[in-house]
């Protein structure tokens, strides 16, 4: 009897048992679950966080209590990336946002069960399972060369500062098939940047261009101060108030003068230098000679550049040391337009005068002031520049599991484009392309070129 009944209660416990189990299966199904692999912890810490903090606020914005996050601290390690990835696996997790920088891809092609949705822009050497979704150096070049195009801009020289970043950019330049002019790799040390900069302006020629003509007018103006002298010694002479040797002294002095004049004028060939004698021609007026040579001696340069246009691929501070390193150069954005990279709309930009009415690709601002906004109401700081990127990745996982289907790594191609806070944006073969607008800083502000 007693046997009977120990064997009723674990025929009954194990039924119980596996009751729960079925019931926490049946919970479980449904339930979008997304992996995050980001720095929580060491010095990159804030951006991981930040990234973390724009999932919460994707998940209000969802309001759906069937999407989970699971995120993981990778130490922005390769290492430890990849075991963040191997725990994800075993928790049935088959998407993740992240890594963010490229570095820690490297070992992810061993986990072939999980898609990765990585938020770095680089886009050479990522294994199969991995799609970009950073801002890449394509998409902000085909947003250059499209506005190029569109502003009629035939001699465009690149600058490519030389680092880890190089190949990528050329990379795309080629894939652009655009025909630039000259494409320079620089230093960015400051005493070799000037110098390049100098060597690519033509700075010392356009100098001695300035130097020739400056004393091509001074010495037209010399002769025609002596003709006049001559005149009035002549004048005097008649009049018996000066000698003979006066008059004779002072035309040999003008004929000195004007065998001097003809040198120089014979020196200062060429098109561009006979253009520039006929703009500052002698007038017989002084008060013009002297205005127009005073105009002249302000100017550092004469001549212009052989380029309309030049791309700098740099940030921040190096962008700037670019910048001035023209203007130094007596190039200005009233001679050459100035075109850059994404700049986040970075506003130390609006404050530096070398800067003012460059032009940069980049996402749509009033969505992404929009959401810094929210962000900062939410958080009491402002989010790193790449969180809006996995606020919009988490919406469009949802979007896609919701709508297409839960294959979500076959679904997300389906789909030709995809609008998002950032913009509108695609998928070629893994890496997300973004449809950027063009932005030019103007009069301490960001102004969106309509083209």
């Amino acid at each position: 009897m007693k046997f009977i009944l120990l064997l009723t209660s674990i025929i009954y416990l194990s039924l119980s048992n596996f009751y729960c189990l079925a019931k926490e299966v049946r919970s479980d199904e449904g339930i979008l679950k997304v992996g995050l692999i980001v720095p929580l912890s060491g010095r990159h810490q804030e951006i991981g966080k930040s990234v973390l903090n724009s999932l919460r606020l994707a998940l209000s914005k969802i309001n759906n209590d069937r999407v989970e996050i699971f995120p993981k601290d990778n130490y922005s390690n390769p290492e430890k990336t990849l075991f963040a990835a191997r725990q994800l696996e075993s928790e049935g997790i088959r998407i993740v946002i992240g890594p963010v920088f490229h570095q820690n891809l490297i070992y992810l092609g061993e986990v072939q069960n999980l898609t990765f949705l990585s938020l770095s822009n680089k886009t050479k050497i990522i294994p199969k399972n991995i799609i970009t979704i950073g801002i890449n150096a394509n998409s902000q070049i085909n947003a250059i060369v499209d506005f190029i195009k569109k502003e009629n801009l035939n001699k465009t020289i690149v600058l490519i500062p030389k680092s880890n970043f190089e190949d990528e950019l050329r990379n795309a330049l080629v894939k652009s098939k655009h025909e630039f002019m000259n494409i320079y790799s620089y230093d960015v040390k400051p005493d070799k940047l000037t110098s390049q900069i100098k060597q690519i302006t033509d700075y010392e020629e356009r100098k001695g261009k300035l130097e020739k003509i400056i004393e091509f007018i001074e010495k037209g103006i010399k002769i025609l101060e002596k003709e006049e002298e001559l005149k009035n010694l002549k004048k005097k002479y008649t009049l018996g108030e000066v000698d003979l040797n006066s008059v004779v002294l002072s035309e040999k002095e003008l004929k000195n003068l004007k065998k001097k004049y003809i040198f120089l004028d014979a020196q200062t060939n060429g098109e561009e230098l006979e253009n520039l004698k006929k703009k500052y021609a002698i007038s017989l007026d002084k008060q013009i000679n002297e205005k127009g040579l005073k105009n002249l001696k302000k100017k550092y340069t004469l001549g212009e550049v052989d380029f309309d246009s030049v791309i700098i691929a740099n940030f921040g501070e190096n962008l700037k040391s670019v910048t001035n390193s023209f203007l130094f150069s007596d190039v200005t954005a009233q001679d050459v337009k100035f075109i850059t990279l994404n700049q986040w709309f970075d506003e130390t930009l609006l404050k530096e005068s070398s800067a003012n009415q460059i032009y940069f690709p980049s996402i749509n601002l009033a969505n992404y002031s929009r959401f810094r906004e929210t962000y900062f109401k939410n958080y009491d700081k402002y989010p790193s520049q790449i969180s809006i990127l996995s606020y919009d990745i988490l919406g469009l996982i949802y979007y896609v599991s919701k709508v297409q289907g839960s294959d979500l790594k076959k679904n997300i191609f389906n789909k030709k484009s995809y609008v998002g806070e950032v913009g509108k944006f695609s998928f070629e073969d893994k890496i997300v392309a973004h449809k950027l607008d063009i932005y030019q800083v103007l009069d301490n502000q960001f102004l969106k070129i309509n083209k």
